[in-house]
Order: structure tokens, then C-alpha cells, then sequence
């Protein structure tokens, strides 16, 4: 044995009660992972998102989440898988969603903050016609006996003090021997509200209040997490303001990073401020989308652009003996619309 092997193993040996295999460089973990079907970010995150991670995909409005998260749901469940999408503000499209190629059987849509006649009315509204449609209108007594309003004699009247109310004080021209009087304007004084309620009282909070549908969400997605059989949670709070998603404590991140690895489910977090922090095993930060140039008078599509901010797992147990080069961190792709049809 040489003498450097020696050495450290008494080095390893001294320190065995402090640090543990201090000069021993810790085991690579491999992670499974599942394409997103855009090729471009698939080799930048070199192959796929990770399975049984949190990988976050942070950037701000029209940066190209939702396509990401979309496209990632079309692959997971054409292999027959069932997966689920968290909506706290309300604005997931199922129609957008059917058109990415996502199997909507296999997609469980959780409305946060959405009550039951709000579901059932529009429900009612997409599916069925209205009553109004059905029902023929009552008839109109008018004008000779048959119009659709009254006499233009009975129109005019009122007609000049309606105007009035609507001018200002302020607007009307005063006469030049009258006095001016001076009006006084109110302050107008704007009261801070409670952004965070106390535990007791977060039941009681109105629906569409921001931290009442994030307590909602975080409370069905442990029932998910516990329950399995997901193998991908979008978390969707892409509108969540950052001041009420940075309040999300880290230990409920942890939590789900932990339940993920054991059930082997992908957990897709969409924000505009990163919030997972050390439990996010992927952070993808996406910048703003610009219009694509294709047509001058139609919309055609949306250029995106995705960064590699952190990335903790590796996808290969090979270790290089030299150095690899440094790989390119940023990528793009595009996202065209419907009718504009393939290119």
C-alpha cells in the first residue's frame, strides 16, 4: 500500500467522529428522469426533468412555464400515467392543455379558491346554452303599438340634467360676477391589509384572498402526496404575487421532496420567485418571450429562452478522468400557435 493511501486513512480515521469520510468524495446519486418533449431543453438539462425530484421552473408572465410544464404532462401521460395540476389562480386551459397533447382523462384539475356554483356555472355556460336562447322574448310595447322604445318626446326629457350630473363642479364654467367657491377634496387614505393570516383564522378567510388558496393547495397536494399513484404534480402559482409565495415555510418543501423520492413522482413548482431553494433537485429560470416575426398582421408564436440555474443529480455514473467542458447553460426554443400551422 502507498504511503499517501496510508495517510489517508489515518487522516480518515482521526476525523471519523467529527466528519465521516472526509477525504472520501460522496457517491453520485443517478435520477430517472422523463423528457419534456422540447429538444432543446431536454439537452440542456441533459435528457429530461428528474423523477422523484421538485424541479422548478421559475420566470415571469408569458415566459413559457406553462408550454414547458404542458409539454412535459403530454409525455408522462401518453405512457399512461396519471398526473395532476394544482391551479391557484384559476387559469389553467384545459383546451390549451388538449391541443399540447395531454390526455385529459389522465389529468386531475385541482381549482383552488373556486366555489361550487362558480364550477357549475361555468360548466353551464361551456356545455349548455343558456335560458335566454330558449325562452323567446316578451313583447315590446312602444311606438305605435309595436316599437322597441318609448316616444322621442319622453326620451328628451331629463336629458339636460343628466348632463349635468355628469360634469365635475369644477368643470362647469362659473359667471364672472357669481363667487367662486372652493371645493375641498378629501384625503384619501389607503389601509394596509393582513397579507398573512394566524393559523386559527385561515379557514374563515375569503376564497379569492391570495394566502387562502395557497393554504388550499399545499393542504391537496399532501392528501396527493400521501395518497400516490401521481407520477406528476404541476404546482401551478405562476400569479401568485413573490410576497405571498416566499412565505411558504421551507420545511413544507423538504417535506414534499421527500415524499416525492419515496413515491417516485416528478413535482413541477411554477413561480415567479424561487422558493423551493436546497429541496428543488432542478431550477430552471425562463426570461420573458418575444413575439416571432413570421407574419407582419398575425400572431405566429412565441420565442423562449431557458437558463440552468441549479442542478444537483446526475443522469450517469460515468466519472470523467479529466476535466469535461464547460456546457452551455441557456437555451431556446419556439412555441407556435394553432393556425399558424407547422413550418
Amino acid at each position: 500500500m502507498s504511503s499517501s493511501a496510508i495517510l489517508r486513512r489515518q487522516i480518515e480515521a482521526s476525523l471519523a467522529n467529527r466528519i465521516p469520510s472526509a477525504l472520501t468524495p460522496a457517491p453520485r446519486v443517478i435520477r430517472p428522469i422523463t423528457p419534456t418533449g422540447i429538444q432543446a431543453v431536454d439537452e440542456l438539462v441533459e435528457g429530461g426533468l428528474p423523477v422523484g425530484a421538485i424541479t422548478e421552473l421559475v420566470g415571469p408572465e408569458c415566459s413559457g412555464r406553462s408550454s414547458l410544464a404542458l409539454s412535459f404532462l403530454a409525455r408522462v401521460t401518453q405512457t399512461a400515467k396519471v398526473c395532476a395540476w394544482i391551479d391557484i389562480s384559476n387559469t389553467f386551459h384545459p383546451e390549451s392543455a388538449a391541443a399540447a397533447g395531454v390526455d385529459l382523462s389522465r389529468l386531475l384539475w385541482v381549482r383552488c379558491g373556486a366555489s361550487t356554483n362558480d364550477i357549475n356555472h361555468s360548466a353551464r355556460t361551456r356545455f349548455a346554452l343558456p335560458d335566454k336562447y330558449l325562452v323567446p322574448p316578451a313583447i315590446k310595447k312602444g311606438l305605435h303599438g309595436g316599437g322597441f322604445g318609448p316616444h322621442p318626446r319622453g326620451e328628451a326629457k331629463g336629458l339636460s340634467n343628466a348632463v349635468t350630473g355628469l360634469l365635475r363642479p369644477e368643470a362647469i364654467a362659473p359667471r364672472c360676477a357669481e363667487p367662486q367657491r372652493r371645493v375641498r377634496q378629501e384625503r384619501v387614505v389607503f389601509e394596509p391589509q393582513q397579507t398573512l393570516l394566524p393559523q386559527k383564522d385561515r379557514r374563515q378567510a375569503s376564497p379569492g384572498k391570495p394566502w387562502s388558496r395557497l393554504d388550499q393547495a399545499l393542504r391537496v397536494t399532501d392528501l396527493l402526496l400521501q395518497g400516490g399513484g401521481f407520477s406528476a404534480i404541476v404546482f401551478d402559482m405562476g400569479s401568485i404575487a413573490p410576497e405571498y409565495a416566499s412565505r411558504i415555510p421551507l420545511a413544507t418543501w423538504f417535506r414534499y421532496q421527500a415524499v416525492a423520492e419515496h413515491s417516485q413522482a416528478s413535482i413541477l413548482l411554477l413561480s415567479q420567485y424561487p422558493c423551493a431553494k436546497s429541496s428543488a433537485g432542478l431550477v430552471l429560470r425562463l426570461a420573458p418571450g418575444s413575439a416571432l416575426s413570421d407574419e407582419a398582421m398575425i400572431f405566429t408564436g412565441t420565442a423562449h429562452s431557458v437558463e440552468g440555474v441549479r442542478k444537483r443529480f446526475s443522469t450517469s455514473n460515468v466519472v470523467p478522468l479529466r476535466k469535461p467542458p464547460q456546457r452551455e447553460s441557456v437555451a431556446g426554443w419556439k412555441s407556435r400557435t394553432i393556425w399558424a400551422g407547422r413550418r
